[in-house]
């Protein structure tokens, strides 16, 4: 597949797309890995949030409880949005590939860039957007 560059590309992931599990979900509601998920979730978009010391615990957000991994994930997800510095973005590779059924997009949130994960992601069929915002491209785009 491809490395997402165009904006014609984003606007067609963010009409074709509509469930997104968040890695690096925060419970916080003053952090981006929050209030982001929580403003696509009001505009109709299903969030699975992942986050192992929330799934610990037992939380749930938005009427999914939170994972701890996406390969816990069982319905299919359409976009993997990424809340990790950069740095950490190839350790979520195998579980990315892990995935009972693979995401048709990882979204890197803004700030966050690995050309070579991105190359791998799309070698594997998967479409990669990089350092750009999911809630500020939506306001933008529809």
């Amino acid at each position: 597949m491809t490395l997402v560059t165009q904006t014609a590309q984003v606007r067609q992931i963010l009409t074709e797309h509509r469930v997104i599990a968040v890695v690096g979900f925060h419970h916080d509601a003053m952090k981006p890995a929050y209030y982001v998920p929580e403003y696509m979730h009001r505009q109709g978009y299903t969030i699975i949030p992942v986050n192992p010391a929330l799934a610990a615990r037992g939380e749930s957000f938005f009427g999914h409880r939170a994972v701890a991994t996406l390969a816990e994930i069982t319905t299919p997800v359409d976009i993997v949005d990424v809340f990790r510095r950069s740095d950490k973005v190839r350790g979520h590779l195998p579980d990315i590939l892990a995935m009972p059924t693979p995401p048709k997009v990882v979204w890197l949130q803004l700030g966050i860039r690995d050309d070579a994960t991105a190359r791998e992601l799309a070698a594997h069929g998967i479409d990669v957007v990089q350092d750009r915002c999911l809630l500020a491209d939506h306001r933008a785009l529809l």
